[in-house]
């Protein structure tokens, strides 16, 4: 499917997890906490100040005074205090009252005492508790206090001091629901590669009797979004063994070493737990290719891992049943000794689906959605080619909404239609209102596209056009709807391709004499196609069968990355002067069509400025009536 705009500038029920049985209070397990001690001194402290007598504060002057007079029955004398009885007894209680005084220094004090008759004691001060507690207890609880908030919120980041050479890979339970391939759709080629693993984990003597052995590793490189995890844990289920999922970014730490060290200690469970898969995700994290500066005092920590992990994978010994799977969208950066044979000695494409694989990953998205009788799987995948099965979940998931919003018994096709142009073209932007002047000029500008689509012979047809704005900057666009599934374009075929992209300008010249700014994108695009024609595909009837430009592309996937100039000054003008040729050959030869159905173009424009939105069929409608 093709796009031209006008431009300003089976889901799988969630895992359920085995919830523990709530116990009673008496059957619980207690554990230790420091709020329980710092409670319990509270009580004991509280408990003891209860038992203690009740004494009245008097001033020392009035402490003389009642030693004067005699009142006094009998004393404690301490370094800071002194407390004792008095003669004078309580009106409430009927008891002795009990005093305590602050005393000054007093040379004859213990004279007076004696002469009075007052029974007195001499009390030497004991600090031990009070030391205990102000020098020890509470300093170590302040540090463990401390101590444990921060081990608690690194418990929570995932940082854990105690067990922080530990791997952090997921085990997956038995008791989970797992993953057949009958879940994967889109893929046939990579499930048959990975039957042979599935086949050496439940038989590994029927390879070994031939003297062979499992290849150690295989890697599953792909586009994002394509399944490449969800193929790995569809092994796992099929061969009902041990699946140990990590991330690459979860072996890297803060800490040297503890890469390195959760390697070793992942290994080492796997061959405790044999035959199992290691399924290392985003394997890229740690798999770069190494050289270029190091870190201050020693290898980088993530090379360390790399060399840890090539140590690991050239050790263990494939008879046991451990098979490494790793996936990554990246293959160009990774290490070349992680990719030579006795490592990932196989490398399997995870290539975006065809028509059919998409109609067979739609079956798998839909078998919990209640769809209605209109619903055409087929036109649904013919109208998402470049779909991954991540692409065509959301799209189900956005027409399931879409249908709950508008309170619909079922899912129709008008709310695929509209989940497929709100995911490639971005939600409707209701609140952007194009002024008149504006409007007639997107319509006039969509509908050059259409025109030329629908006349050219080497198009595909037109599936549907708006000038509904969408997304950032998109005020209308033209879909094409691919009648087959397509590999290869003749030169025809790209020529025609151009002219529908220079048809929107071309209209609007034509139509008001002069162009605006929506055919940017257009433009762009067109520009690109032209230049690859005479660089790369060697479409040029002057410069021949030349390839013009090194590419520096991506191992397994094909990205471009950066162009190394290999071709003189001349050459670059020869190229500049094709590339010009053919843009005019075009745009003449667009005029030529658009001028010539001029009836037709006002018609279309007036009927979608109307509408807003046409399908394929008013479009022919709408042709056939202005012949």
């Amino acid at each position: 499917m093709k796009k031209t705009n006008y431009q300003t500038g089976q889901k799988k029920p969630p895992l359920e997890v085995n919830r523990p049985v709530e116990k009673k209070f008496w059957q619980k397990q207690g554990h230790f906490s420091f709020w329980y001690f710092i409670a319990v001194m509270i009580v004991f402290y509280l408990f003891q100040s209860s038992l203690q007598v009740k004494r009245q504060e008097i001033p020392y002057s009035q402490f003389q005074k009642y030693l004067e007079q005699g009142q006094i029955s009998e004393c404690v004398i301490r370094e800071k205090i002194i407390t004792g009885t008095l003669k004078i007894k309580d009106e409430k209680t009927d008891q002795p009252r009990h005093f305590i005084t602050v005393p000054l220094y007093n040379s004859d004090l213990l004279e007076k005492l004696d002469q009075h008759g007052v029974k007195f004691t001499v009390a030497l001060e004991n600090h031990f508790f009070r030391d205990l507690l102000l020098g020890w207890i509470i300093p170590f609880a302040l540090i463990f206090l401390v101590w444990g908030f921060v081990a608690k919120k690194l418990s929570h980041a995932g940082m854990n001091f105690m067990n922080i050479g530990k791997n952090r890979a997921r085990i997956h339970a038995d008791s989970l629901p797992k993953v057949r391939f009958s879940d994967v759709a889109g893929v046939d080629e990579a499930k048959q590669e990975l039957e042979e693993v599935i086949e050496f984990l439940r038989n590994p003597q029927h390879f070994q009797r031939l003297g062979g052995h499992m290849p150690k590793g295989v890697l599953l490189v792909g586009a994002p979004g394509t399944g490449k995890t969800l193929l790995a844990r569809a092994v796992a289920g099929e061969a009902g063994v041990a699946f140990f999922n990590i991330s690459g970014s979860d072996f890297i730490e803060m800490f040297v070493g503890v890469g390195a060290a959760r390697v070793r200690d992942l290994f080492d469970q796997a061959r405790m737990k044999a035959p199992c898969i290691i399924f290392i995700d985003e394997i890229d994290a740690i798999g770069r290719q190494r050289g270029g500066a190091v870190a201050v005092g020693g290898h980088d920590e993530r090379e360390q891992t790399l060399n840890q992990l090539l140590v690991e994978m050239d050790g263990f010994d494939t008879s046991r049943g451990v098979v490494v799977l790793a996936s990554t969208n990246r293959p160009e950066v990774l290490d070349k000794a992680l990719l030579r044979p006795g490592r990932f000695d196989r490398q399997i494409v995870v290539d975006k689906p065809d028509l059919k694989g998409r109609v067979d990953i739609l079956k798998i998205h839909i078998r919990n959605l209640k769809t209605g009788p209109d619903v055409d799987l087929k036109v649904i995948a013919k109208r998402t080619p470049g779909f991954v099965g991540a692409d065509l979940a959301n799209a189900a998931n956005e027409a399931a909404i879409l249908a709950a919003r508008l309170n619909r018994e079922y899912i129709t096709m008008s709310d695929f239609e509209a989940a497929i142009d709100k995911v490639i073209a971005g939600p409707e932007k209701k609140s952007r209102t194009l002024n008149p002047e504006e409007k007639h000029r997107v319509a006039c500008h969509e509908a050059g596209h259409t025109l030329v689509a629908e006349l050219v012979p080497g198009c595909e047809p037109v599936h549907k056009v708006s000038i509904i704005p969408r997304g950032i900057g998109a005020l209308g666009y033209t879909l094409q709807l691919p009648e087959k599934e397509k590999f290869l374009s003749t030169k025809n075929e790209l020529l025609d391709q151009i002219a529908v992209l220079l048809g929107g300008r071309i209209a609007e010249e034509i139509v008001f004499g002069d162009v605006s700014t929506g055919a940017q994108n257009d433009i762009e695009r067109s520009s690109e196609l032209v230049r690859n024609m005479v660089c790369s595909y060697g479409m040029s009837g002057k410069l021949g069968a030349l390839s013009f430009g090194k590419k520096n592309r991506a191992v397994f996937l094909g990205t471009e990355f950066s162009e190394e100039k290999n071709y003189s000054e001349e050459t670059a003008r020869q190229i500049d002067a094709e590339v010009m040729k053919i843009i005019k050959d075009s745009y003449k030869r667009v005029s030529s069509i658009v001028a010539e159905n001029r009836q037709k173009l006002d018609a279309l424009a007036a009927l979608l400025e109307q509408k807003e939105v046409l399908s394929g069929e008013e479009v022919k409608a709408v042709l056939n009536r202005e012949q």
